[in-house]
């Protein structure tokens, strides 16, 4: 399988090196973040031939004697192998899977000449729990699966990408997942089913009591089916319990949250334009990679285009470091409210295609009822571009392609 270097996130960690953080790199399962410290670790290898490297990875039958350990003896382990009045650069995989790694990453963090590095597959490794540990002293770097312009790289069709959007929709980006696609979507669907009962019973079934399994997977599934649109566990329960499969609503927001921690989907809240504040209700989530949505549900793609694409955008947002919100403007919604790391606001609409006036209208409707002169964007699979009374139309894949590392 072809490798690719992850340049935005690799150039994010040469920013970061030799700074007082620890340095968590974070991520769904599969998404690449062992390859891309080990990618890494040769770009520090360039710089210095003789540079002190110590990477630990659980999964590897040389380290499998370290499974069975304390955080104190794991850390004495690393401790014997640092070197002095250099820097010694740690890397430990799945640290969250180490009993009580939090000392364990203390312990590194006030230890000389420690560089640390390490991932996690569950936000647990930066929830409120953890706060007096890595509050203040931890930098998050959050993987995902490959983005379309990964993808072109990835798979060498530079020169479709039209035609090559059309299966990045289908088949995702996780690596494994399109390095299957020459032999056939089947073998990456398989391989996709494979990857969501691992995420579900190591990062899920151990962390957290699930009494009905079938009511759970009726969460997953209504929250898949329901991209782009703004739901409530509320909601989601009296669905299900009218289909069928009573639930109450605080089962399916406990639910919904071990999916956010997992990695699996990503919550966006809603924030009032006018009003300028944030709404507590009515958020929208969207999937980690929509690979996973054929895999699981095995659902024709037309009729949820426009969502879909919506995900697809979403993704890259985060990407970009971008905050992102859901707007509210009186009684209309604009798909997103982003803010760059300089404080600088856009306003964007994702429609798959707005040739029809009626569409067009109603895609600039909302914009109309904001206040301000930020920039507005509408962005559709339209190969028309051009300007609506100063909000830009922009084609989907040429503004996917359109980031650069200096943009960060």
């Amino acid at each position: 399988m072809p490798k690719i270097l992850r340049k935005v996130l690799l150039d994010k960690l040469l920013v970061l090196k030799d700074k007082n953080f620890i340095k968590v790199v974070t991520g769904v399962r599969r998404a690449g973040k062992s390859t891309l410290l080990l990618q890494f670790q040769e770009l520090l290898r360039e710089k210095d031939s003789r540079a002190s490297i110590i990477s630990i990875n659980m999964d590897l039958p040389e380290f499998r004697f370290l499974a069975e350990k304390n955080w104190k003896e794991i850390y004495d382990y690393i401790k014997t192998r640092l070197h002095e009045s250099v820097t010694n650069y740690v890397f430990i995989d799945e640290v969250q899977n180490v009993p009580e790694f939090e000392k364990l990453l203390e312990g590194l963090y006030v230890t000389q000449n420690v560089d640390l590095y390490v991932t996690g597959s569950n936000a647990y490794l930066l929830s409120s729990e953890l706060a007096t540990i890595l509050t203040g002293r931890s930098f998050e770097v959050n993987v995902l699966p490959f983005s379309f312009a990964e993808y072109l790289e990835f798979t060498g069709k530079t020169s479709t990408p039209d035609r090559a959007f059309a299966n990045y929709i289908r088949t995702g980006g996780f690596p494994e997942s399109v390095g299957f696609i020459e032999s056939g979507e089947s073998y990456a669907y398989e391989y996709l089913k494979t990857v969501f009962q691992n995420i579900y019973k190591n990062d899920i079934q151990k962390r957290h009591t699930i009494y009905y399994e079938i009511s759970y997977h009726e969460v997953v599934n209504f929250l898949i089916d329901s991209i782009g649109s703004s739901v409530s566990a509320r909601n989601i329960a009296k669905v299900l319990t009218a289909n069928g499969k009573k639930i109450d609503n605080k089962t399916v927001s406990k639910y919904i949250d071990t999916l956010v921690e997992s990695y699996l989907f990503y919550k966006v809240n809603r924030y009032d334009i006018k009003g300028k504040q944030h709404l507590a209700t009515q958020e929208k989530y969207y999937l980690v990679d929509l690979g996973l949505r054929y895999a699981l549900l095995g659902k024709e793609l037309t009729s949820d285009a426009g969502h879909l694409l919506e995900n697809v955008i979403f993704l890259e947002l985060l990407r970009r470091n971008y905050q992102v919100w859901i707007g509210k403007t009186d009684n209309l919604e604009v798909d997103f409210v982003v803010r760059n790391k300089e404080g600088y606001t856009q306003y964007i609409q994702v429609a798959y295609t707005v040739k029809e006036q009626k569409t067009l209208e109603r895609e600039l409707a909302p914009f109309k009822k904001i206040p301000d002169f930020n920039e507005r964007l509408i962005i559709t699979m339209d190969f028309e571009t051009g300007n609506h009374n100063g909000v830009k139309q922009i084609n989907a894949i040429d503004w996917l392609l359109s980031f650069t590392n200096a943009q960060l």
